[in-house]
């Protein structure tokens, strides 16, 4: 019995990275979709539900992709309201690699930190990687400053996190200068930038400083970086006393688990790999 993935994509053109990371991940065959909506979905997830017997069904899965993380997030629930009973196969989502970026960062600075005693600063934590980390974060433990240029998205980012994860310690920060940021980094053990690429969001003179500041992490890989001074290429790399974390320190992982989850979803029929499943994905690898 063949291992069939099913890429279901919001944008213009299915994403090449994710057909090479599947292929890589040993599926059999691989059926891409491109500018999928939650109208035009239900056939597509009846096709992968009706044509093979219950005990054949966890070797079909979905993957949910695309550019734009909030049309993922509808097709996930669209998808979910589409099976019913044990009628049903596993589904991944990880539009614009949000979910498995994050958790690869999220695993590094667990390398170093004890999250429950970490207060973080997330930039771009409206965002699809910034959010999820956050949620990760809070999760864990650790108290959360989620930064965004705008008050409103903040605010909504860490309602919506206080959502999922119960007595979360998350705080929004409407950020207008970087004079806010020498203020609220006091105390701060650990920044993750997750902003928009090739955007600079935290210069050198801001984060060099910090004593008590133990691991950046800069998720933006075209230049120039998010955080200044912050390599592309630093894996756990000492900068200043920090230890430092670029784009492509952190993508190896985010490669690793995004290839684990793939396989992952052909154990059994019922499985969505979301957020925290992801996360837990990485966690077993490091074990």
């Amino acid at each position: 019995m063949k291992k069939i993935l099913i890429q279901l994509d919001s944008s213009q053109h299915a994403s090449t990275f994710d057909r090479v990371v599947a292929i890589d991940a040993g599926v059999d065959e691989l059926m891409s979709y491109h500018e999928v909506t939650p109208v035009n979905v239900e056939a597509l997830v009846h096709g992968a539900m009706f044509t093979r017997g219950p005990e054949d069904l966890k070797n079909t899965a979905l993957f949910i992709g695309g550019s734009d993380t909030h049309s993922g997030e509808n097709l996930l629930r669209k998808v979910q309201e589409t099976f019913f009973g044990p009628v049903r196969v596993s589904v991944m989502m990880d539009s614009n690699g949000c979910n498995t970026t994050a958790a690869a960062a999220v695993l590094a600075a667990g390398k170093h930190l004890d999250f429950s005693e970490t207060k973080a600063l997330v930039l771009g934590g409206t965002g699809p990687v910034g959010l999820r980390a956050a949620q990760l974060l809070a999760r864990r433990g650790a108290e959360v400053v989620l930064a965004s240029r705008s008050e409103e998205r903040a605010q909504a980012a860490c309602d919506a996190i206080a959502g999922l994860v119960e007595d979360a310690r998350v705080q929004p920060l409407s950020l207008k200068d970087h004079k806010q940021l020498e203020a609220v980094n006091q105390g701060t053990s650990l920044i993750i930038a997750a902003g928009a690429a090739g955007v600079k969001l935290l210069p050198a003179a801001c984060w060099k400083p910090l004593k008590n500041l133990k691991v950046v992490i800069d998720l933006n890989a075209v230049p120039p970086a998010g955080i200044e001074d912050v390599d592309v290429m630093d894996k756990a790399t000492e900068r200043d006393g920090k230890i430092c974390y670029g784009a492509i320190g952190v993508g190896g992982t985010k490669m690793k688990i995004h290839k684990a989850a793939i396989r992952k979803l052909f154990e059994a029929n019922d499985l969505i790999l979301d957020t925290e499943e992801i996360y837990q994905i990485g966690v077993e690898l490091q074990s």
